[in-house]
C-alpha cells in the first residue's frame, strides 16, 4: 500500500477517544502525525478532528443505509478516502444523489471494521473523540519537535493547520517562519470567551473596553490599492456578494490595509434585522444588485491589523483601536466605551440590548490579536433567552450517542387552538447522564416512531436557551430557535405550565 494506512488514523482516533488525559490524547495524535505521508497531512488531521476537509458531502445518514460488511483486509489510504469525499462533494446535477452513494458505499465495501466507524462519524458529523484544535496543535508541535507558540504563530497568519503542520514537519521551526501577514489573505479571526456579566468579566479582566456585540456576520477586509477581497470567519471569500463593503474600503484614506468586523443589516430604524437576512445576503452570491437595495449591508469595525505596510498585530488593543478611529468615520466603528467601570459597563450592555443587539464585548486594552484563538482578553457577555418547551419527539443518536435518544423535536404551546407546536430540534447541551436519563424517559412516554424518529406524549418539559427567533417556513409556528440549547429538564413543570408560541414570537425582530 502506497501513502498513510486509512487505519492507522481509525486506530489512533479509537485509542484518544478512550484516552481520559489531555497529555495521553496528545501523544497519541503525534505519534500518528509523526508517521503520516507529508502530504496526506492536510486530510489527515481533519480525520483526526472529526472534519471533512471538503466540509459539505451532500450526504447525509441516508445514503449510508444498508452498508456493505467490513472488507476482510486493509487497503483504503488517507489520500484514497480523501479523494472520494472529494467526488462526493463535487457530485451535482440529475443522478447526483445516487453517484454520491455510490462512491460511498464503494468507499465503505474496501474499509474494514473500525475505518468503517471512523467513516460514519465523519459523514455524520459525529466523531467526538476529545481531539479538539487546541489538542492537535500541541501534537503537531510535538511530533515536529518545534516549539508550540512558533507553530501557533504561523497558523495564526496561515489559518490552514494542514498547511502549517506540512511545513513543521518537512522544514522544522524554519519553515514556520515564512508564514506572514500578507494583505489579500486572511488569517482565522480572534475569538472570545464568556463571562456570565459585565460584572465577572471586569472581575477577570480588571479595566476593559466594552463594545457593542452585534448579531452579524464576522467579516475580514483586505484592501491593497485598488483591489478588495472580503473574506468570513470561515476564511471563505465573499468579495462579489458585499459592494457596500468593498466601496467602505476603497473609500479609506489608505494604500494597504486589513480590517476586522461585522457586517449586518440595519432596518430603517437603525435596528438589526434577524440574522436569517444578513445570512441571506452573505450566503447569496446571485442577484447581489437587487439584494444590496432590498438588504444593504453595514460595515461596523474593530480593529485593524495592518495598516500600509506595518502589520499591528502585536500592538495592544488600544493602540490598534486608536489606528482605527484616526482612520475610519464613526459610522463604520462599532459602538466602543474605554475603561468601564461595572455600573457604566452594566449601562452600556442594556443600551445595546435595547437597541435589539445581543449584548457586549469585554477588552483588555494590553491584548495583541491572537488570531485563530479564544483568548483570555476579549469576553462576550450576552443574554440568552430561556423557555420551558415541551419535547414532542426524539431522533436516535450516531456515532457516540448511538443508542440514545438524542436530537430533540422542542415544541411551545398554543394557548389559541390547544395543542402544541413545533419550533426546532436541538440535540445540544447534553451531557452523558442526560442522554441516558431522557433516553429511558422518553421511550416511557413512547406513542408511535417513524423511521429513526420516536414521538412522545407532549408530557416532558425541558427548559432551553436560545439565542434568538427567526422566521420559518420549516416549521408550522413560523418561527425557529437559533442555537437552541439543552439547560435542564423540568419534571416539576406540567406540559401546561410550557411557554406559548406567542410569547415566542414576540421575540422576532
Amino acid at each position: 500500500m502506497s501513502g498513510t494506512p486509512l487505519l492507522r488514523i481509525a486506530r489512533a482516533s479509537a485509542d484518544v477517544r478512550a484516552a481520559t488525559g489531555r497529555n495521553a490524547k496528545v501523544e497519541l495524535l503525534a505519534a500518528c502525525i509523526a508517521a503520516v505521508d507529508p502530504p496526506e497531512l492536510p486530510a489527515a488531521l481533519g480525520f483526526l478532528a472529526g472534519e471533512l476537509r471538503q466540509r459539505q458531502l451532500g450526504a447525509g445518514w441516508a445514503a449510508l443505509r444498508d452498508l456493505p460488511p467490513p472488507a476482510a483486509e486493509p487497503s483504503l489510504t488517507v489520500a484514497e478516502t480523501d479523494a472520494v469525499f472529494a467526488a462526493v462533494s463535487a457530485a451535482s446535477g440529475d443522478g447526483s444523489a445516487g453517484r454520491r452513494r455510490e462512491l460511498l458505499h464503494a468507499l465503505y465495501g474496501r474499509a474494514v471494521e473500525p475505518e468503517q466507524e471512523l467513516l460514519r462519524g465523519l459523514i455524520g458529523g459525529e466523531l467526538r473523540q476529545g481531539a479538539q484544535r487546541g489538542t492537535l496543535e500541541l501534537a503537531v508541535a510535538r511530533a515536529a519537535g518545534v516549539p508550540l507558540p512558533a507553530l501557533r504563530r504561523a497558523l495564526m497568519l496561515r489559518g490552514d493547520l494542514g498547511e502549517v503542520a506540512v511545513a513543521a514537519m518537512t522544514e522544522g521551526e524554519a519553515g514556520l517562519q515564512r508564514f506572514g501577514l500578507q494583505v489579500g489573505r486572511p488569517i482565522l479571526p480572534m475569538l472570545a470567551g464568556t463571562a456570565a456579566d459585565v460584572h465577572a468579566g471586569l472581575e477577570r479582566l480588571g479595566a476593559a473596553a466594552v463594545e457593542w456585540k452585534l448579531d452579524g456576520a464576522r467579516v475580514q477586509i483586505h484592501r491593497d490599492g485598488n483591489d478588495v477581497a472580503v473574506f468570513t470567519r470561515s476564511l471563505d471569500e465573499i468579495t462579489d456578494r458585499v459592494p457596500e463593503l468593498v466601496a467602505a474600503a476603497r473609500a479609506l484614506p489608505v494604500r494597504a490595509v486589513v480590517l476586522d468586523g461585522e457586517a449586518i443589516v440595519l432596518q430603517a430604524n437603525g435596528r438589526p434585522a434577524p440574522f436569517q437576512q444578513t445570512g441571506r445576503r452573505i450566503g447569496s452570491s446571485r442577484s447581489v444588485e437587487r439584494l444590496a437595495v432590498e438588504l444593504p449591508l453595514t460595515p461596523m469595525l474593530f480593529d485593524l491589523l495592518h495598516l500600509d505596510g506595518r502589520d499591528l498585530l502585536d500592538l495592544p488593543g488600544a493602540e490598534r483601536t486608536a489606528s482605527l478611529r484616526a482612520l475610519a468615520p464613526p459610522d463604520l466603528l462599532i459602538p466602543r466605551l474605554d475603561a468601564a467601570a461595572g455600573a457604566e459597563a452594566e449601562a452600556f450592555l442594556e443600551g445595546a440590548i435595547a437597541r435589539g443587539h445581543e449584548g457586549v464585548m469585554l477588552k483588555a486594552p494590553d491584548q495583541p490579536y491572537q488570531a485563530g484563538r479564544r483568548a483570555a482578553g476579549w469576553l462576550k457577555v450576552k443574554r440568552a433567552h430561556t423557555f420551558d418547551l415541551v419535547v414532542l419527539a426524539a431522533e436516535w443518536g450516531h456515532g457516540r450517542r448511538r443508542g440514545y435518544l438524542s436530537n430533540l423535536h422542542l415544541g411551545a404551546r398554543d394557548a389559541e387552538r390547544g395543542g402544541f407546536v413545533m419550533l426546532g430540534k436541538t440535540f445540544k447541551g447534553m451531557t452523558d447522564a442526560m442522554l441516558e436519563w431522557q433516553t429511558g424517559h422518553l421511550l416511557g412516554l413512547e406513542s408511535g416512531r417513524s423511521g429513526h424518529v420516536v414521538h412522545v406524549r407532549p408530557e416532558l418539559v425541558v427548559e432551553v436557551a436560545f439565542d434568538g427567533v427567526q422566521t420559518s417556513r420549516r416549521y408550522p409556528g413560523g418561527v425557529a430557535l437559533r442555537f437552541a440549547r439543552v439547560k435542564r429538564y423540568r419534571p416539576d413543570k406540567a406540559a401546561a405550565d410550557a411557554d406559548t408560541l406567542s410569547a415566542i414570537q414576540a421575540l422576532r425582530g
